[in-house]
């Protein structure tokens, strides 16, 4: 919006959907998830703000299910944010099969215009800028992500989109200590029982040179035609856009610009591909099926424990293939590097 464009307020009272929802899941929970999804949802009918603080593929959004179906079935209207436009897109088709009749809109940049009043919307924290003292129930999906946790008007937008008093409830597997609340669950094992892959440090000396002058590193070069030779999709993380794009080659490449990234992961999810270089836009909210990853300059500032420990939770996903291979390539080992590495093997041995 702008200065000059025209804003009108509803005063009165707030509209209401005539759905009559539908709960449309056929999974189950663990023991460990049951009882973190029950202290949610006493949270949210005590209308009292929670953390639920899981580690990657602990199978936080199944959790959301019973609160978010509870919400909806009281006539409240319901808003799932998420810093990244990859996790509403991740989200969305997951959510309309859940609840197969209720109106959902998934609001991110360049979405399409979307018909009817919507019960449940999906939306990134900027697009919360649109709604003032609309929504009931809250909950910010990866809540410690760039750009929410740096971006105080981000996180103001999401207090104004609530209605008055409303808590908001926070999702991730890396919080900051300002997410910390009084209430807490805490889920420290994947949904299939099995440890999380832990990262292994590879030194990769001298790549940023040898990138420059149009060369692979041997050693890289080794790692992604061993994966595509075993038909095993592949993630390789890179630390700026300049690298990527001028990345030797003709592997498929994305970053948070680019206009077909929706489509490129859907063909790495299809396997149309055998891999894609990415930037950290993909750390989090994309689940591939068996995919290895590999972090090229794991030193560099821009790869901090958090966001290294997310990108490693892409791998070992699925229970078909709970292992995989993640990989820091580095031109010196880091404290951030061994703090990602670190917090992993303890949320191992939990």
């Amino acid at each position: 919006m702008s200065s000059c464009s025209e804003l009108l307020l509803w005063s009165k009272e707030h509209a209401r959907g005539a759905n009559e929802h539908e709960f449309d899941w056929k999974g189950r929970l663990t023991f460990l998830q049951q009882k973190a999804s029950e202290e949610l949802l006493a949270s949210v009918r005590q209308n009292q703000s929670h953390l639920l603080h899981a580690v990657c593929g602990a199978g936080k959004t199944e959790l959301l299910f019973p609160s978010i179906f509870a919400s909806l079935q009281e006539g409240k209207r319901v808003c799932v944010a998420a810093p990244r436009t990859d996790v509403i897109l991740e989200l969305f088709p997951r959510f309309q099969k859940v609840f197969p009749k209720t109106t959902i809109h998934a609001l991110y940049g360049g979405a399409p215009n979307q018909e009817g009043f919507a019960d449940l919307i999906l939306a990134t924290t900027h697009q919360l800028y649109r709604f003032e003292n609309a929504f009931d129930v809250v909950f910010v999906d990866e809540a410690d992500a760039f750009p929410y946790y740096a971006d105080e008007t981000l996180r103001r937008a999401v207090t104004k989109a609530a209605k008055k008093n409303a808590a908001i409830h926070y999702v991730t597997a890396t919080p900051t200590k300002s997410l910390k609340t009084t209430n807490q669950s805490i889920l420290s094992k994947r949904y299939h029982g099995h440890n999380l892959p832990v990262p292994r440090f590879s030194g990769l000396w001298g790549y940023a040179r040898q990138l420059k002058k149009g060369k692979v590193p041997t050693k890289l070069q080794q790692w992604i035609e061993e994966k595509t030779k075993n038909n095993i999709p592949f993630l390789v993380f890179l630390p700026t856009i300049e690298m990527l794009e001028n990345f030797p080659g003709v592997l498929p490449r994305v970053h948070a610009e680019h206009p077909e990234r929706k489509e490129i992961v859907m063909q790495l999810r299809e396997k149309k591909i055998p891999g894609l270089l990415t930037t950290t836009i993909l750390e989090r909210g994309i689940t591939i099926e068996n995919v290895h990853v590999a972090v090229v300059g794991a030193e560099q500032q821009i790869f901090t424990s958090s966001a290294l420990i997310q990108i490693s939770g892409r791998v070992g996903r699925s229970f078909q293939y709970p292992n995989g291979d993640i990989v820091f390539f580095h031109h010196g080992i880091t404290h951030e590097m061994d703090k990602a590495k670190e917090s992993i093997e303890r949320w191992n041995e939990a």
